[in-house]
């Protein structure tokens, strides 16, 4: 933290308005990101100091700003050094929440100042101010707004500190003018409605970190000291917990196996308003995909699966499509993740694909599956999102125009929506009304790609079924990747009001 009298840590900043209010002085609070400090902000801070005698501001810490893995575009101590320059401001201190909430109740201030733009509680997507606003008057203290013209720090770094390269910022700025940012937001807003159905095999993604100590010295190996390890709910159980973010219906139906099960686990980290179905295979563990990682460089160096990717028995899979027979007609939308570990018998697929009125599919590649799994084993879908080196291995053609290769897909399956993801080089969505869209990436640092294109499918699968523009589909399922991309493995699911704020930033 800079040194300088204004700055202040939190709980310091407590008990010295204590002694500020018994001298009958009127403490006023601003809180805030201001991750670019402008004229908007000096005026806004200079109304809320006329309100009172000691006007104090708060700042959100880098680790809780919510709009989008490329900002904050300023450190927290830049941002609080800025703010202790000004004459108007007696204190600044780092916030240690989230939100302003808990720091209302610590300090109890008089007034507690927020700009004209959130005078309208129904717009802010965040929920915040209502719960400030209750938090205010808990302490006696009175919720205020300032006047006059506002001004977007998030608009002016977009403009003058791009974090993008010129490509993607022109691409914003168009995008931006033919879709305002409530249209893209109202489809994660409806979504809320949906119900949701999510089938696939639930796998633990299991994390061991080590150091590499070097080459053993009588055999042509790697030498690793273990350090740590960490576990996460993959496969399906990452789509659910995506989902369930978003929609308050959501049902899940995986199997997990009869030996070591991990249930107590998986139950633990699902989303609790989840309806689980859990079915049982006999001779197999649930899936679990260990990787081992060089923990400095973040390197993966040797991955190890546990699982049994036999075709499960006629009493199984009939067990299954009972279950599905009965569950599908519940729902608006079917999303299926098949990674192609012997879920997915023929019976269950021609369940899912008579019954879904709305069948979301990705069939995925890895090294358990490879050249054996193709999305062609599923003759019918709603809506298909998956990486190119899949689209091209259902072609079997390492060359040949993607774009053909999409058209080809979408006449197999008879699937009138498709979205390729395609790392660094962002999206390519079609429908056959609207014809091709590229969408260039929005990520920043890249920590870990695992789970992206699940994600990735999880939240656009929502936007399909409404119908929604491909461009704007393609848009958010960037926005998702570029979160999930910044996460280490699943530690962290898509949450709605950072991607809602990441949204709003991007199109600011």
């Amino acid at each position: 933290m800079p040194k300088n009298i204004k700055t202040i840590g939190i709980e310091e900043l407590s008990e010295l308005l204590v002694t500020i209010r018994a001298q009958k002085k009127k403490v006023v609070l601003c809180h805030g990101v201001f991750d670019l400090m402008h004229i908007g902000h000096i005026r806004y801070f200079e109304q809320a100091k006329k309100l009172g005698d000691i006007l104090v501001v708060t700042v959100t810490p880098d680790r809780y700003v919510n709009k989008g893995p490329h900002r904050p575009a300023f450190t927290e101590d830049l941002r609080v050094e800025s703010i202790a320059g000004l004459e108007c401001v007696d204190y600044v201190a780092l916030n240690r929440w989230p939100t302003a909430v808990e720091t209302i109740k610590l300090l109890k201030p008089d007034f507690y100042v927020k700009g004209s733009e959130y005078r309208d509680a129904e717009k802010d997507c965040t929920g915040g101010i209502k719960l400030e606003e209750e938090a205010i008057k808990s302490v006696g203290g009175q919720l205020s707004f300032t006047e006059g013209i506002t001004f977007s720090a998030s608009s002016l770094i977009n403009r003058y500190l791009p974090v993008f390269s010129d490509e993607v910022a022109e691409y914003l700025a168009n995008f931006s003018g033919r879709y305002p940012v409530t249209d893209v937001l109202e489809y994660l807003e409806k979504a809320r409605s949906l119900k949701v159905l999510v089938v696939g095999e639930a796998i633990i993604d299991e994390y061991q970190y080590c150091q590499a100590i070097g080459k053993s010295s009588k055999e042509p190996m790697l030498a690793v000291k273990r350090l740590s390890s960490e576990k996460f709910g993959g496969g399906i159980l990452a789509v659910a917990n995506h989902v369930a973010n978003f929609c308050d219906n959501v049902s899940l139906i995986t199997f997990l196996g009869a030996e070591n099960s991990q249930e107590e686990f998986i139950r633990d980290n699902l989303n609790r308003k989840i309806e689980k179905v859990l079915l049982y295979r006999k001779d197999a563990p649930t899936i679990v995909k260990r990787r081992f990682i060089e923990s400095y460089f973040f390197t993966k160096l040797l991955e190890i699966y546990e699982m049994n990717d036999e075709e499960m028995s006629s009493e199984e899979n009939r067990m299954f499509c009972d279950v599905l027979d009965k569950k599908i007609p519940e729902y608006d939308i079917v999303i299926v993740v098949d990674f192609g570990h012997g879920m997915f018998g023929k019976e269950a697929i021609a369940v899912l694909c008579g019954k879904s009125r709305f069948l979301a599919i990705n069939t995925q590649s890895n090294a358990g599956n490879l050249g054996f799994h193709t999305i062609s084993k599923y003759p019918r879908a709603d809506y298909v999102c998956m990486a190119e080196s899949e689209f091209r291995l259902e072609a079997r053609e390492r060359r040949e125009d993607l774009r053909e290769i999409v058209l080809g897909v979408s006449r197999k399956l008879d699937c009138g929506r498709v979205v390729v993801t395609r790392g660094n080089t962002g999206c390519l969505c079609y429908s056959a009304a609207e014809n091709f869209f590229q969408v260039p990436t929005f990520a920043g640092q890249v920590v870990d790609r695992m789970g992206a294109g699940d994600a990735f499918l999880s939240l656009t699968a929502l936007c399909a079924v409404q119908k929604a523009p491909m461009e704007i589909i393609g848009f958010i399922g960037n926005a998702v990747g570029a979160q999930a991309v910044a996460t280490v493995g699943h530690r962290k699911s898509i949450e709605r009001v950072p991607l809602f704020r990441q949204i709003e930033t991007l199109l600011k």
